[in-house]
């Protein structure tokens, strides 16, 4: 797996309107799109920063991730995702590296994208997504 680059960087939000200013206000850039996946309990926006995307997190449910997330360590980063070609075939080439997976298959994420988590006890502490076009 050798990923093409970064293609985006989760942060969790408590309130995704609030967060949405403050990217278009201070930082101004455009939020060019908010989805619901609501399989992961959760609403996002997505910011274009060059070649690299924002994507915020607003959790729909406590029980979510994000909202788990944000009960224990508080809004902030979240995740770093690189985009690679196949995500099935990245999340085997992690787990053939001895890399604990959060998901042994991957899943429709945001944007249409196929995504995969690797848990950060194996990724020096760093939630990692790995996300295709397939």
């Amino acid at each position: 797996m050798k990923p093409t680059h970064i293609e985006h960087i989760g942060i969790a939000v408590t309130n995704l309107e609030e967060s949405i200013e403050y990217y278009e206000k201070v930082l101004e850039l455009k939020c060019y799109a908010i989805e619901e996946v609501k399989d992961q309990k959760v609403r996002t926006a997505f910011f274009q920063v060059g070649d690299t995307k924002i994507e915020l997190l607003e959790s729909t449910s406590e029980d979510g991730p994000i909202g788990k997330f944000v009960a224990k360590k508080g809004p902030g980063m979240h995740h770093i995702a690189f985009a690679v070609e196949d995500t099935n075939k990245a999340l085997q080439d992690a787990e053939n590296k001895g890399i604990k997976l959060i998901d042994k298959q991957s899943r429709k994420g945001a944007e249409g994208l196929s995504i995969g988590f690797l848990h950060p006890k194996s990724t020096n502490g760093v939630l990692t997504e790995l996300c295709s076009k397939k």
